[in-house]
């Protein structure tokens, strides 16, 4: 099933991703990135269903099933190169920021920063076009709302 889209996310061409392919690379991320620590929570599940029905508009079961397909498709990425530069691709570097608070509140989402969370943040925004110190800003946003 997502052979194809793999095959798309591996293509050195320059052309962008389709907007239902960039979705499920960032729905993939926020799997890759609630992953991380070993602990794929029902809150960190929760919660990319969430930031995934906010950003694309999604009634909760849709966003549910986009979550299901990044799954899998998580699973079957080799690396998380392909999920960034089809991000990068596809969304303007203004709106990028929104993506790393996404990611954000997957890490927090558990109440604990984990060393593999944070150092997976730390190659994952300069990926996005970052740097660390915007990244930490974002962090920061992401806390204050939690409160």
């Amino acid at each position: 099933m997502f052979a194809d889209l793999i095959r798309r996310l591996t293509d050195t061409g320059p052309a962008p991703l389709p907007d239902t392919d960039a979705r499920l690379a960032l729905a993939a991320l926020l799997v890759r990135i609630a992953r991380t620590d070993g602990d794929y929570s029902t809150v960190e599940i929760d919660r990319i269903d969430r930031v995934l029905a906010n950003r694309h508009g999604l009634s909760p079961a849709d966003a549910a099933a986009l979550r299901r397909d990044a799954e899998a498709l998580e699973q079957e990425a080799p690396d998380t190169v392909r999920f960034t530069r089809a991000i990068k691709h596809a969304v303007p570097l203004e709106d990028r920021t929104e993506i790393v608070e996404s990611l954000w509140e997957i890490v927090l989402a558990d109440g604990q920063r984990d060393d593999d969370e944070d150092a997976l943040m730390r190659l994952v925004a300069p990926m996005l076009g970052l740097n660390d110190r915007d990244s930490n800003f974002a962090r920061q946003r992401v806390e204050k709302r939690r409160g």
